[in-house]
């Protein structure tokens, strides 16, 4: 049986990182037929002081692989900030949604009660139990994050819509009154 845990985080960050890299593959798509550098995309900005689109994928992807390697007691995986193209972004989408799926879930038995301590690099900590922290501190951030990496790209005119980034609830929308098909 899945841990609430697990449900709410794995079960949450994977599929949302898959609608991502969809997003990703238009936004290259986008790129290549209005021959536009993918470098260039990849440090737009919504604003003059938030993080451009790359800063905004890595801290997505960070928050999902460092909030799992947490919440199971690990030391989380480090990725290098090095990503400066699209191609580069969506490989680092798939590194870390390969990390979620080879997660040990049975670690995440009882992560909601551990303590988990985050330091930060002025010194201070972040100390929480962990379905606090993943309630508060982990999803609010890897949605705000994957959000803004949305709106940055809508905004640089890629024919993306909600659609887009809710891709992996399409099943789940039909006609009122048709049956779900098993499978």
């Amino acid at each position: 049986m899945k841990s609430p845990v697990e449900t709410m985080s794995i079960d949450t960050f994977v599929p949302m990182l898959r609608s991502l890299s969809k997003i990703f593959d238009k936004a290259a798509q986008h790129a290549k037929a209005k021959s536009i550098d993918g470098a260039v995309l990849a440090n737009a900005r919504l604003a003059p002081d938030m993080f451009p689109l790359a800063r905004q994928v890595q801290i997505a992807c960070d928050m999902a692989k460092n909030g799992i390697a947490r919440l199971m007691g690990k030391e989380p995986p480090k990725f290098e900030d090095n990503e400066q193209t699209l191609d580069q972004l969506k490989a680092r989408i798939e590194r870390t949604i390969e990390y979620l799926d080879k997660a040990d879930r049975s670690a995440l038995q009882g992560a909601e009660d551990r303590e988990i301590t985050i330091p930060f690099p002025d010194g201070r900590v972040l100390e929480m139990k962990g379905l606090q922290l993943l309630r508060d501190w982990t999803l609010p951030h890897f949605y705000f994050h994957v959000v803004t990496a949305y709106d940055i790209l809508r905004h640089n005119g890629v024919d993306i819509g909600k659609l887009d980034y809710l891709s992996h609830v399409g099943g789940a929308i039909r006609e009122r009154g048709e049956l779900r098909k098993a499978g």
